[in-house]
């Protein structure tokens, strides 16, 4: 009896988790069709965990019991929080698997000095979530002194929107914003259950309309390389090439690299700039 009642409790749970979730951010088109219920269907569900309809239904029904491994890919889809994901696993009566936690990443330390030994060259490092987790003198003189804010703060998805000086640095912030959400986007395709991206993506959508707008359409991009002008306070405008590198130790770690075109009023700019540090 006692199995009974948790097991339709499980189903009551999964229906509600499910009717929460909001379906664009899943893929799943919704302008001008008619749902019937809230969230996400029972099939759509079972689709993201690669499952089948029929053994999803007999689990929400409380007819079959789950798996410990098909929970874990539920509690996933359903983006469960460490509470509610153990919630779910003590009503399955079975002993919860642990997810994968992200390690905090740290730049070491002869990287930090490469970064350091670029006089003329700015340069910073993102990590998972765009985390600013390192850079050099220069790189701080061009985009915003990192070393002043918070750490918790220091994400450059978030200066992008929160930093005034930030909107103005670039000539094209919109593209520059489109292409730092498409990139932030791939990333949270790789870590689905890191709570702290999961937090970011959804306090900028609350706080910034603009983040939120481009954040349902779903666009993906990789890091690469590229050119931005940038409107710099002390030096002017400057036209530059950036570059991305991956550090060897740590492949999330991506070495953002910043030049000028040689004999360029930029890179004679540039120079001046360092000369000032």
């Amino acid at each position: 009896m006692a199995m009974d009642v948790r097991a339709r409790e499980l189903g009551d749970f999964l229906r509600a988790r499910r009717a929460e979730l909001d379906p664009e951010s899943f893929g799943v088109p919704t302008a001008g069709r008619a749902r019937r219920v809230p969230g996400l269907r029972r099939g759509e569900v079972a689709e993201a965990a690669a499952i089948s309809v029929e053994y999803y239904t007999r689990i929400e029904q409380g007819r079959m019991s789950a798996s410990a491994p098909v929970l874990a890919d539920l509690a996933r889809v359903l983006r469960l929080g460490d509470e509610d994901r153990a919630y779910l696993f003590e009503l399955a009566g079975k002993p919860e698997i642990e997810p994968p936690r992200p390690r905090r990443q740290v730049v070491q330390a002869p990287l930090q000095r490469a970064l350091d030994d670029l006089a003329t060259t700015p340069a910073f490092v993102l990590g998972r979530r765009t985390d600013v987790i390192g850079w050099n003198r220069l790189g701080a003189a061009l985009i915003t002194d990192f070393g002043a804010i918070p750490e918790q703060d220091r994400t450059f998805i978030r200066l992008l929107f929160a930093d005034p000086a930030m909107r103005s640095l670039y000539a094209d912030w919109p593209g520059v914003v489109e292409l730092a959400i498409a990139q932030l986007r791939r990333d949270s395709a790789r870590y689905p259950d890191d709570p702290e991206l999961t937090r970011i993506v959804s306090e900028l959508s609350a706080q910034f309309p603009e983040f939120a707008d481009i954040w349902t359409a779903h666009e993906v991009a990789g890091r690469g390389t590229g050119s931005k002008t940038l409107y710099h306070p002390v030096v002017g405008e400057l036209t530059l090439d950036w570059e991305i590198l991956a550090s060897a130790m740590d492949p999330d770690q991506q070495i953002v690299l910043w030049t000028a075109a040689p004999g360029s009023e930029s890179a004679t700019r540039l120079r001046r700039l360092a000369a000032a540090l």
